[in-house]
């Protein structure tokens, strides 16, 4: 063999050696190794199965069918959600029970419930609105009212710059408060029922918390142009300022600061039986702390463990504050006990959408209009003849107590209400079809306040005074007696007639007993 064909011999034998050494790297190892892996797997498949095997042959049945993440934040409303007998009575119907404090990131636990990552929550129901509103979803429903503040949300002032509601009517006023929560929905109410139109298009302060509010209020001076507000127990720390006052509290608007559990969609589509016995279960240890002095000790010891301690007279002043709702209670606004005077939790949702939207706090309603989508009253109709203990529960009344001639004389002027002018034709009483539409709007509103209403009816200056003074006297008696034929209180409602001004308008004054 010559030294060329030697050459090219070794050649082709070094490229097939390279061919054979990469088919063997590439191809055959991978596959060697791959078989190799599998043999393991399964081998150790195998000793797990026997391993597991083995502990349940050694071991007991669980008691836990089913495990509940429920996503929460440290709010004291929600103290019964984190108590010993919530988590026991879920124990004895085989629940596991996982909260999870998000910190009050709506956003965040919304998508938790989207996704299966929570089954059920804790919101507002104004947080549930908007935040579903941004994502344009709803992937949750309202299975159970928890409670509603009753006063633990207000707008605090200096009295001197800010006498009233009427007085925040002033386009340099600033509301100091913390956007996307209860403080932020009850100054959107005040700007929804009160005429304050000469407000700027962004009359809000943005800052992170109550106590971030309180700061502000102590490095502000009594004259400036700011309301502040915020919730318990900071309420009370900003009025042993005796120069301070609650302008208006949550007490003056039932059904709208309202926490309630909810149920992601999905999970409450597969598994209703489980969501029916979280209800059940939350409303067996509400009844246990239906005493004021049992829900005292657990608010102050769930603050404790929360991190955010209260001293007993704060504990007190927020529990006061707070109506926590039993089963008939939830059943009266289920609209499962009709003849209680509880507003249905389908008006209560379509009143804060009318007024977030009316305020600029959503651009949308993802249900188009649709109340009706955002709670599923089946829970309750299947606990209508559960009872959480031995002793009945009762429906508390929210309507105003009749006044005397002395009381309504003594009443504290509020403000002016949010109402188009009510117009009547010269010389006459007769509502038009337009103030007919008007009375309709308000009576609607005033269900939704806890104000008394003073109607102030008015009258043409030429002619005959008296005559005039009676003609006022009239449109205000007819104004209020169409309103009460709408469903508004006789009790809270009165007529006036004011010495004629010249205008054919009813304006209507609401005021409240003093503090």
């Amino acid at each position: 063999m010559t030294k060329g064909k030697l050459v090219a011999a070794c050649f082709v034998w070094v490229i097939l050696v390279a061919i054979g050494a990469a088919a063997w790297k590439l191809i055959f190892k991978p596959a060697r190794q791959q078989a190799q892996e599998a043999v393991q797997a399964e081998e150790l498949a195998a000793r797990e199965a026997a391993r597991r095997e083995q502990l349940e042959l050694a071991g007991s049945e669980s008691r836990y069918k089913h495990t509940v993440n429920l996503h929460l934040d440290s709010f004291s409303g929600y103290a019964v959600l984190r108590s010993e007998p919530f988590g026991e009575e879920l124990r004895n119907a085989g629940i596991r029970l996982n909260l999870v404090d998000d910190g009050a990131d709506y956003t965040a636990r919304l998508a938790a419930l989207k996704s299966g990552e929570a089954q059920m929550a804790a919101f507002t129901i104004d947080a549930l609105i908007k935040t579903s509103s941004k994502m344009n979803d709803l992937p949750a429903t309202i299975v159970a009212l928890i409670d509603e503040t009753t006063g633990a949300d207000a707008i605090v002032a200096y009295t001197e710059k800010i006498p009233n509601v009427d007085a925040l009517n002033a386009a340099e006023m600033k509301f100091v408060l913390t956007p996307d929560s209860p403080s932020e929905t009850l100054a959107r109410v005040v700007m929804s029922r009160f005429d304050l139109t000469k407000l700027g298009t962004d009359p809000f302060v943005s800052v992170n918390d109550a106590e971030e509010v309180f700061k502000r209020y102590k490095n502000s001076k009594p004259t400036d142009p700011v309301a502040y507000v915020m919730w318990e127990p900071y309420v009370s720390q900003m009025l042993t300022n005796p120069a301070t006052h609650v302008v208006v509290d949550s007490s003056r608007f039932p059904s709208t600061i309202v926490d309630v559990i909810v149920a992601g969609r999905d999970f409450l589509l597969k598994q209703p039986d489980v969501v029916r016995e979280v209800v059940k279960a939350y409303m067996t240890s509400v009844y246990q702390y239906r005493e004021r002095e049992r829900m005292l000790s657990l608010v102050i010891a769930d603050a404790q463990a929360t991190g955010s301690p209260l001293t007993p007279e704060q504990a007190a002043k927020l529990v006061d504050g707070i109506w926590w709702k039993n089963t008939q209670e939830n059943l009266a606004h289920m609209g499962l006990l009709p003849d209680k005077p509880l507003p249905h939790v389908e008006d209560m949702v379509a009143n804060l959408i009318g007024i977030l939207k009316s305020t600029g706090g959503i651009d949308r309603d993802p249900t188009d209009g649709k109340a009706n989508y955002w709670f599923y009253s089946k829970v309750f109709e299947d606990l209508r003849d559960f009872h959480p203990g031995s002793k009945s529960e009762t429906v508390r009344d929210i309507r105003l107590p009749a006044l005397s001639e002395s009381q309504w004389s003594e009443l504290t002027s509020i403000g002016t209400a949010k109402v188009p002018p009510l117009v009547f034709a010269r010389g006459t009483d007769r509502l038009t079809s337009r103030a007919q539409v008007v009375l309709d709007e308000l009576a609607a509103n005033l269900n939704s306040t806890r104000f008394y209403v003073s109607i102030v009816g008015n009258a043409s200056k030429q002619g005959n005074l008296e005559q005039n003074q009676r003609l006022a006297e009239s449109r205000a008696e007819v104004a209020r007696t169409y309103l009460i034929d709408k469903g508004v209180d006789q009790n809270r409602i009165r007529a006036v007639g004011s010495e004629p001004s010249g205008t054919t308008s009813v304006t209507f004054k609401l005021g409240q007993l003093p503090y």
